[in-house]
This record gives structure tokens, C-alpha cells and sequence, in this order.
């Protein structure tokens, strides 16, 4: 009896929805955090009767034919690239992207990673740096005995130094977008890396056609709605539920079937 395989299949596509979701929400208050949602799809069909076959020596073509399917599988996790609300830090080194694009970070290896997680601080040399120890790229050093650090809009890094007042530029703070922002591959610490799906990095300054401007003194909040989350875990729990019920009835006809023999 194929209901039975077919049903495993929905449990288990809606065990995975049930990982997702709980992962949106565990993350909710993850800095720059973007909720993810599984795609599924059918598998393939059995053609008990074709469609299109002829179903008479005369040429009748039969309308509709019988396909039975086999059941449903995860085809994907993606994540839902809308803009987080942004918060205020008063912290001068905190930054958030409002728009398109990615802060550049280099990891120990020299491989450079990508993330919208603007809490950066100042290492002891004086280079931003991301709560980890990565550089932030283009490196940009903030020198000692600056009283004061302004990041504009554009991503211009001006520093005001004692006994000067005219604050000077010290870096230009560049983004990077993606043609296919899907296909980039999680790294942990809310890090992404390019892959082949994903394509090769742009980059530019903020403000410019296609990129994000960048906010001092505020952070990026993750876009999970957790009513929404709640809601879809119910009915991930509900469709669970359901086909435990189809797999119980299956088992009760098969059962039937056994003492008719």
C-alpha cells in the first residue's frame, strides 16, 4: 500500500518545516538575522493511464489519464532577504545597512566572508573589527587619540583628532552585492561565503546605484515576525498530524485486508 510511503514522506517534508521554523525563531533577536522558509516539491508520478493515449481504435484520445503520486520532498531552504527594522546603539562603531549589500570581512585563512552584522569594534591596533577579531575590508585603522569617529551615509570614515577641527578621512567603507544573494552558503557567526551559485562579489560605496547606505550608531534586527512563525508552526504541526492519521488508516485497511484473508 503506497499511502504509506507517500504519508512518511509528508512527516518527514513537515519534520524539516518544523526545523526551519524553529530555527527563525531561536534566532529572532540574531543582529542581522533573515528568516528562512522550506520549498518542497512533489516526487514523480506513476501513469497508470497516460495522458494523451489513445483509448480506441478510432483515435480517441483519453482527456485527463491517471497519475498516481509518490509522495513530497524538501527541494530548498532559502532565506527571505527583507530589510530588518534598525536599532539604536549610540554606539559609534555600530553600523547598519539599510538597502542592498554586504559588509566585507577577512577571515584568518584570507578568505573574505560577507555579513550585514554591523557590530564592529576597534581592535588594539585600531582596526575595525567584527565581535570575533575579523578585519573588516577594506581595512580601515582608526588612529589613537581620535576623540571622535563619524561614518557617514556614504561609508566615508572621518576622525576628529585632539587639537584639530577639521576631522579627517581615514577610510572609505565598501559593499558588496550578489546576483544570486540565495546562493551564498552560511558560515556561522552570522557570516555568508561566496559560492558558484551565488556569483562573483560587486562592489562599490554605499549610496552608489544598486547599494544600501549605511547608518552609525545603529544595528539591523533579524526580520522574524514570530506570530507569523507561530502560526506556520502550527500548521506544519496540523499537516503532521495529518498524515500520522493517513499512516493509522492505512495501517487499519491493511489490518482489514489480513483478517479478510
Amino acid at each position: 500500500m503506497q499511502s504509506l510511503n507517500i504519508a512518511s514522506t509528508g512527516m518527514l517534508a513537515q519534520q524539516t518545516n518544523v526545523e526551519v521554523i524553529s530555527n527563525n525563531i531561536a534566532n529572532m533577536n540574531t543582529t542581522a538575522f533573515k528568516r528562512h522558509r522550506a520549498q518542497f516539491q512533489d516526487l514523480l508520478y506513476q501513469d497508470l493511464r497516460r495522458v494523451g493515449s489513445n483509448s480506441s481504435d478510432a483515435g480517441t484520445i483519453v482527456p485527463s489519464g491517471i497519475q498516481l503520486g509518490v509522495g513530497v520532498r524538501t527541494a530548498a531552504t532559502y532565506r527571505v532577504n527583507e530589510q530588518g527594522s534598525l536599532i539604536l546603539t549610540d554606539n559609534q562603531f555600530d553600523l547598519a545597512i539599510r538597502g542592498n549589500g554586504y559588509f566585507q570581512v577577512q577571515l584568518p585563512d584570507g578568505e573574505t566572508a560577507y555579513t550585514r552584522d554591523g557590530s564592529f569594534q576597534v581592535s588594539q591596533d585600531g582596526s575595525l573589527v567584527t565581535a570575533d577579531g575579523y578585519t573588516v575590508q577594506p581595512g580601515i585603522t582608526v588612529p589613537a587619540g581620535a576623540i571622535g569617529v563619524t561614518i557617514n551615509q556614504s561609508g566615508q570614515v572621518l576622525v576628529k583628532l585632539d587639537g584639530q577641527t577639521a576631522e579627517s578621512n581615514v577610510g572609505q567603507i565598501q559593499l558588496a552585492t550578489f546576483q544570486n544573494d540565495a546562493g551564498l552558503e552560511h558560515a556561522g557567526n552570522n557570516l555568508l561565503l561566496e559560492t558558484e551559485a551565488s556569483g562573483a562579489p560587486s562592489t562599490a560605496s554605499p549610496e552608489t546605484d544598486g547599494f544600501g547606505g549605511l547608518f552609525q550608531g545603529y544595528i539591523e534586527s533579524s526580520n522574524v515576525d514570530p506570530v507569523q512563525e507561530i502560526t506556520d508552526l502550527i500548521t506544519a504541526q496540523r499537516a503532521y498530524e495529518l498524515n500520522s492519521k493517513v499512516i493509522e488508516t492505512s495501517d487499519q485497511m491493511m489490518a482489514t485486508v489480513n483478517q479478510v484473508r
